[in-house]
């Protein structure tokens, strides 16, 4: 049996997760669980699946635990977060949202630990350095995201070989075929109305800009070791072809799949096996068309930023996420538009002085410097 931590275990792929678990209970043994303040669900989550270790937010939520849990070793805060990173398993999952995710991916590697990734903010922050971190240590890093783990399989079998380009899929989201002018009355309830995926509120968003295509181009030009110029983004409303890989000879392998994320968690969890991931066989007889079309990276200016920030500098891409989680964060409390989000980004991006070689605590200080700057212009304290 497989032992697994999974970091973020209350949300969105963290139950997803669960449920691979639940369905092969004879594969995995989940060691370790960790939330941030979904205290009702982790309470029944130790109740099933009895971890050894336990971490969540506050002080107060684990005390309350560890009373009605004994002999379950409960933690709270970054310490907590670190030792069920650290934790002697055999896969750490990390499902954990944005930046908070890079230093858990730092202890787990260094552990030597094997890491299934849902956390793109990890590399799109600390690619280089993660990346480092992988090959010193030998584990495996096993993307998550659809789009990252159909390229993933896509190259399976073909080590070694010429890659011409890969191919990002994106749905378009809720705005597809939007100019600039529409963006601009687009409500935060529209934004979170996605058209295939099932998904928390964050990443809805990100995916309603086109953010998270931008960051998943950055996180694939890192995972695969490849120049930014040879990542194509394509749209693909349908989101049943995940992404594809094209080779010197033009032929193209994609990977397929109905829309849902239990697919590459199961795979991840698996490697290099398969296993039942709970769903039902993809009906070709169902599918009226596959259809594609180009991105508009001047109406969503996010995507376009993205590639210029790769293009830049390790700090740009830190800046890039910093601000865009402060933005998102806000657009989620309608204190912002959802046009602000592209529009600001684009400032703070104008703004940003970059460097290289970052180390730890550089990106987490180049982070800080962009959500302070981010929230000055917000609240039109600073002025160019």
């Amino acid at each position: 049996m497989k032992r697994i931590s999974i970091l973020g275990s209350t949300g969105s792929i963290g139950t997803q997760a669960l449920d691979i678990a639940r369905k092969n209970p004879d594969k995995f043994n989940i060691c370790a669980l960790t939330c941030s303040r979904s205290i009702d669900r982790m309470r029944e989550q130790i109740k099933e699946f009895r971890p050894e270790l336990v971490c969540v937010s506050s002080e107060k939520d684990a005390a309350a635990l560890s009373d009605e849990f004994p002999h379950v070793t409960v933690m709270y805060g970054k310490e907590g977060l670190k030792e069920a990173a650290r934790i002697e398993c055999d896969m750490v999952l990390n499902s954990l949202l944005g930046i908070s995710g890079l230093v858990p991916t730092v202890h787990a590697a260094e552990a030597g630990r094997d890491i299934a990734f849902a956390n793109k903010e990890t590399l799109v922050t600390g690619g280089r350095l993660i990346m480092e971190l992988v090959r010193n240590s030998g584990i495996r890093l096993l993307p998550v995201d659809s789009e990252h783990s159909a390229i993933f399989q896509c190259l399976e079998g073909n080590a070694g070989r010429k890659i011409r380009r890969i191919i990002l899929t994106a749905s378009g989201g809720p705005f597809r075929g939007y100019d600039r002018e529409r963006l601009e009355n687009v409500t935060l309830e529209q934004t979170l109305k996605h058209p295939n995926w099932t998904m928390g509120q964050k990443i809805t968003v990100d995916s309603a800009t086109m953010m998270n295509k931008g960051f998943e181009v950055i996180e694939a030009k890192w995972l695969f070791d490849v120049n930014p110029q040879m990542i194509d983004v394509l749209v693909h409303p349908q989101s049943i072809i995940h992404s594809a890989v094209e080779f010197e000879d033009t032929s193209v392998i994609a990977q397929m799949g109905k829309p849902d994320m239990r697919v590459p968690i199961s795979y991840a969890f698996s490697y290099p096996e398969r296993i039942d991931s709970g769903l039902d066989s993809l009906d070709f007889t169902e599918l009226s068309a596959l259809t594609f079309e180009k991105p508009d990276p001047e109406t969503f200016r996010c995507l376009g930023l993205a590639y210029e920030a790769l293009a830049a500098d390790e700090s740009h891409t830190v800046a890039l996420n910093g601000a865009n989680e402060v933005l998102t964060a806000e657009f989620l409390k309608k204190n912002i538009r959802y046009i602000d989000i592209q529009n600001i980004l684009e400032e703070v991006m104008e703004r940003h002085q970059g460097r290289n070689g970052l180390e730890l605590e550089d990106i987490i200080e180049e982070d800080k410097t962009a959500r302070e700057l981010t929230l000055r212009i917000i609240r039109g304290r600073d002025k160019k």
